[in-house]
Order: structure tokens, then C-alpha cells, then sequence
């Protein structure tokens, strides 16, 4: 079981990356907050989010992704991405204990592809 939990572990990060290096042209997915604190809206929403997941407030953390985000907007989908490989790094102890699984890292991922109009890229690596 537990070469399973590591399995997707590994795998949602290689998922991430590939997708990092197709869609953005990056060899790593990582949403930067600028260093001098002069947040966007959207930055806000990466920080709120994270104190979210923080709290154990992951599904409200996730519903407040989908209802704000941009679909327009490739930089907040390096922000999403981001905020799935955040969840990816709790342990499964700490996703479950907040009704959150690893299986629902992998389909939020698919969904924000499919939001932005990339899932196809997605089925083929996943």
C-alpha cells in the first residue's frame, strides 16, 4: 500500500512537471509571490488558498479555486498547478484527516486542464 501512496505521489509531480515543460514552456511548475509584497489578486487568492489547506479547509480551498480563477489566464494556471502540488506534498494522514484524497489531487488536476482547454494533453500522460 504504501508503494502505491508513494506511486502517486511521484506520480501527480511528474505529471505537473510534463505539463509545466508543454503548456508553459517551463521546466518546473512553481507560482512565485513577488518578493517586495506588492501582491496581484490573484497572488492573494495563492496566499489565501494556502492558509486554506493550511487550516484543513482543503475542499474549501479547492471550490474557492474554481470559482475565481481565470481561464484566460495562463498564470493562474501555473497557480493552480502550484496549489495541487502543495496538496501533493501533505501526507495522506493529513488529506484524509480533511476528507481530502490523493485521488482528488489527480482529478482537480484534470479539471483545471480541462478548464483551460488542455486535458487532452493531459489523458495522453496520465
Amino acid at each position: 500500500m504504501e508503494l502505491e501512496k508513494d506511486y502517486i505521489l511521484r506520480m501527480v509531480k511528474d505529471l505537473v512537471k510534463s505539463i509545466a515543460h508543454i503548456v508553459l514552456g517551463k521546466s518546473e511548475m512553481e507560482y512565485e509571490l513577488p518578493e517586495n509584497d506588492e501582491y496581484s489578486r490573484i497572488d492573494y487568492l495563492y496566499v489565501r488558498l494556502l492558509e486554506l489547506v493550511n487550516q484543513g479547509k482543503i475542499n474549501d480551498a479547492e471550490d474557492m479555486l474554481f470559482d475565481e480563477i481565470n481561464t484566460s489566464d495562463m498564470k493562474q494556471f501555473e497557480m493552480a498547478m502550484s496549489f495541487y502540488l502543495y496538496l501533493n506534498d501533505f501526507g495522506d494522514d493529513y488529506l484524509e484527516s480533511n476528507d481530502y484524497s490523493r485521488d482528488e489531487i489527480s482529478e482537480g488536476i484534470k479539471s483545471i486542464c480541462k478548464e483551460y482547454g488542455v486535458s487532452s494533453m493531459v489523458e495522453f500522460l496520465f
